[in-house]
């Protein structure tokens, strides 16, 4: 049986993001981005190069899936529904029906999760990582929701205190 936790960038620093990952043993972060970068100055640190840098100096893995992203018409999608409801995308807290609907269709029914599931450790934890503060706002809950159904995988959801 593997296990997942899923995290996102907003609310979190440097050092609390790698905090987690190390509390929950992270040993392999997979990034589900298409674009690896974060906008802010306040959130540098997660992007790509910086990222994987502070994860090697952890001792954790680093994997890109853009297999997983959304495409920017997905992601279009979702921006003109938080524009509808008045609603930031960092203060997202869950995902349009709609957005939920095509991204199932269009990328999660054809994704091969094989190499996620085999590259999971034997001991410690795998993490699936987007931007987005809260799982609901974000597809990495679609894909930890997939592998939890389809997978012998158990799934949390990691936050900011």
């Amino acid at each position: 049986m593997g296990k997942l936790v899923t995290i996102g960038v907003y609310d979190f620093d440097a050092e609390s993001f790698l905090q987690r990952l190390r509390h929950a043993d992270v040993r392999v972060l997979f990034d589900v981005r298409q674009r690896r970068g974060v906008r802010g100055s306040e959130y540098a640190w997660a992007n790509s190069q910086r990222l994987q840098a502070a994860l090697a100096e952890a001792g954790i893995a680093y994997e890109h899936h853009p297999e997983l992203a959304p495409t920017t018409e997905l992601r279009r999608l979702q921006y003109a529904e938080d524009d509808r409801n008045s609603v930031g995308k960092r203060s997202r807290r869950e995902l349009a029906d709609e957005y939920i609907r095509r991204y199932t269709a269009e990328i999660l029914d054809g994704a091969d999760l094989a190499p996620i599931v085999s590259a999971l450790p034997s001991h410690g934890t795998g993490a699936l990582f987007c931007v987005e503060r809260d799982p609901e706002a974000c597809h990495r809950s679609l894909i930890a929701r997939l592998l939890a159904e389809t997978q012998d995988v158990t799934i949390e959801h990691l936050r900011p205190s």
